[in-house]
């Protein structure tokens, strides 16, 4: 039975989107601030990133368990280290870009961990079908 189905792929979707979103959020909103006064308040609300934490970690989470690639100990450590990065972001006083470079690091780090457990779980399921 293939264990990369749709929910997976949903997940691991959504995990890639929250990590572009937090992406374009430190980013491009900088340059926005300066052509566009309400991008200013948006690159400063200090609520997005723990917003953005709140949802990208669950998702993780689930989404490598499910899959059981959580046995597999360099996704684990780069997806930790991607929370712990996007965590600091969020919660540790710096300036803004140090925030903006951690958080942008941690993001990519998760993006790219949810692009691995999609083609291992791809992979997976190709040599799990019968053949004809």
């Amino acid at each position: 039975m293939p264990r990369h189905n749709h929910l997976q792929r949903g997940l691991d979707g959504a995990a890639i989107g929250l990590s572009s979103l937090c992406l374009v959020h430190c980013l491009a909103l900088p340059v926005m601030a300066a052509l566009l006064p309400l991008a200013a308040n948006l690159s400063h609300a200090e609520w997005l990133h723990p917003l953005f934490l709140a949802m990208a970690a669950p998702i993780s989470v689930f989404a490598l368990a499910r899959s059981g690639n959580w046995r597999r100990p360099r996704m684990v450590a780069l997806a930790a280290g991607g929370l712990a990065l996007m965590t600091a972001g969020a919660f540790v006083p710096m300036s803004d870009w140090a925030e903006a470079g951690l958080t942008s690091l941690g993001g990519l780090m998760l993006a790219g961990v949810h692009l691995l457990n999609a083609r291992i779980c791809s992979c997976a399921e190709l040599t799990a079908q019968p053949l004809p």
